[in-house]
């Protein structure tokens, strides 16, 4: 329990540190944050890829006062459900109507604040770094009151932005490399990645669940970080890291899968159950995370280049797989229930490959009756015209800034 004065300090501390933060690189995802009279707007996605930022982005954009309170602060480990009287007793004295939460579903009962916010009148924003988390408790008391989207950390155009960049195979191959976590891409220290993934793995994960053997949590992230691209099933890791149970390591997927760590992207089948039996592919959330945790001692950019495309293709869709018939396409893209777009991605093609990764993405296009198709580079174009199908082969920089 905390007494109001504490409360205030809190918000008068925090407030100046968000009110000095350098508001940096103006993010894509500004102009798309849902704001409507009497929702809620929910913003979800990885630690630090710049969820509060973009809120003092949209503060500076409507030229609003509002209270930031970021519920992870220390001072605020005592809050309880029975304190939020007096933080809307301080909330009423500001004189304020748009208040920002930051991680405010630690602690329990949040959304019947919230909506007790949104009754009178308040526009609320919380930011939190769990997905399910968020939606499960959404569903109580905030039904139909709010409205959500992610974000992500710097596309590729934020990258070569914020790096000053242009668009070429060189600012792709820094991409691959660094990613896009906003600090990480402005100091290149690694301990900041280091200090990331074990903030995602402790208190995002093993807290939150409970979980008691995080050596072993740790190891398969690590592994699934080090194998992008790869089928990947649970009952094949059976027995790795010390972990005895298929369902012990699905739990651990959600877990890595709600925290955005990673993605398990399915193999496409019209059977839900052959969806869930098959294996998936596993993605990272973000390039820099995986480059500087990967235990692999390539570079392995094939696989890298892949979980790019992932990303760029995640940020635009909802429904994604991978096709496999006799060949494999890469990635198949749904909307509304049909599929609209195939892509196959090779970073570089050859002899030895080219049959392969053409014939996989025809085979494709033929199931799906499409008549483009592209088989995305890192530094190679092409065309190819056969029995009504179109196969353009497009640099990975080129095809990550058009329009599909």
């Amino acid at each position: 329990m905390l007494r109001q004065e504490e409360i205030a300090l809190v918000i008068d501390s925090q407030q100046e540190y968000f009110q000095g933060k350098d508001q940096g690189l103006i993010r894509e995802s500004l102009s798309k944050i849902p704001i409507v009279e009497s929702f809620a707007t929910i913003i979800t996605g990885l630690r630090r890829c710049g969820k509060s930022t973009l809120l003092l982005q949209l503060m500076n954009q409507k030229n609003q006062n509002a209270i930031y309170l970021n519920f992870e602060d220390i001072r605020l480990i005592a809050f309880e459900p029975s304190d939020f009287p007096r933080l809307y007793s301080e909330i009423k004295q500001r004189a304020v109507q748009v208040i920002f939460f930051d991680e405010v579903q630690l602690i329990e009962k949040w959304e019947i604040f919230v909506n007790q916010l949104l009754r009178e009148g308040f526009f609320v924003f919380v930011t939190g770094s769990n997905a399910s988390l968020l939606s499960g408790e959404l569903g109580t008391h905030l039904t139909g009151r709010h409205l959500s989207m992610e974000l992500f950390p710097f596309s590729y155009q934020e990258f070569i932005s914020f790096t000053s960049s242009a668009v070429s195979y060189e600012s792709l191959e820094a991409y691959l490399k660094i990613g896009g976590i906003p600090e990480f891409v402005k100091s290149k220290n690694e301990l900041i990645i280091a200090a990331l993934l074990d903030d995602i793995l402790v208190k995002d994960i093993a807290v939150r669940h409970g979980i008691r053997d995080i050596a072993s949590l740790k190891q398969l992230a690590l592994y699934l970080l080090s194998n992008l691209g790869v089928p990947t099933s649970a009952n094949k890791l059976v027995g790795m890291f010390g972990i005895k149970s298929a369902v012990t390591i699905l739990d651990f997927f959600s877990y890595f899968q709600n925290s955005y760590l990673m993605d398990f992207v399915p193999q496409f089948s019209y059977s839900l159950k052959a969806q869930n039996r098959n294996p998936k592919k596993v993605y990272a959330l973000d390039l820099g995370l995986a480059t500087a945790v990967s235990t692999s001692f390539s570079e392995n950019n094939g696989r890298k280049l892949e979980n790019l495309i992932y990303l760029h293709l995640r940020r635009k869709y909802n429904s994604i797989h991978y096709f496999i018939e006799k060949g494999e396409c890469d990635f198949v893209v749904s909307e509304k229930g049909k599929i609209t777009h195939a892509i196959q991605v090779c970073y570089q093609i050859s002899d030895e490959n080219f049959s392969r990764e053409y014939k996989g993405l025809l085979q494709a296009l033929d199931f799906f009756n499409l008549e483009i198709g592209w088989i995305v580079t890192a530094n190679q174009r092409d065309r190819f015209e056969e029995s009504g199908k179109t196969v353009e082969l497009i640099p990975a920089f080129e095809f990550i800034t058009m329009e599909l």
